[in-house]
């Protein structure tokens, strides 16, 4: 189980998680509604950082926090209105660290599209099938570094 905190500290769900390669991989509350929350945000912005990095799933969130990079997860690849109200009002720039498949790209250049008139957004673009959970803190903090600024 993973709770899942709204930017106030406030537990709104828990997710549970098939651990043995069942579908669907990850299980939420009836009624809950993941596009109205970023996980981990209230700790995101505890660190007083403006910036901060975007990737797509808890366990994603927890190797990059503990490379060192304030995160939060859309819980998926879709990225809502309300997601990004949320980044927008709370960090002055983005990093996206979004998986290394065709859903992840896509995603990541839907978010480009939404966040660019209005923050600097860089982009890490993972090989194929990688994930950033699949990456140690040094090679997180080397591709963190790298990240194209193109927007």
């Amino acid at each position: 189980m993973i709770p899942i905190r709204d930017e106030k500290s406030q537990l709104v769900a828990y997710a549970g998680r098939a651990v043995n390669g069942e579908e669907p991989k990850y299980r939420f509350p009836a009624g809950f509604r993941k596009s109205q929350v970023l996980f981990n945000l209230d700790r995101a912005m505890q660190t007083g950082s403006r910036n901060v990095i975007v990737v797509e799933g808890f366990f994603d969130v927890m190797k990059v926090h503990q490379a060192g990079h304030p995160v939060v997860a859309l819980m998926g690849a879709s990225f809502s209105q309300r997601q990004s109200e949320l980044l927008l009002s709370h960090f002055a720039g983005v990093t996206l660290l979004l998986d290394g498949d065709e859903t992840g790209r896509r995603a990541a250049e839907h978010i480009v599209q939404r966040l660019t008139p209005r923050v600097p957004v860089r982009k890490v673009e993972l090989p194929n099938r990688v994930q950033p959970d699949h990456l140690s803190s040094a090679e997180i903090n080397v591709l963190v570094g790298q990240a194209d600024r193109t927007f």
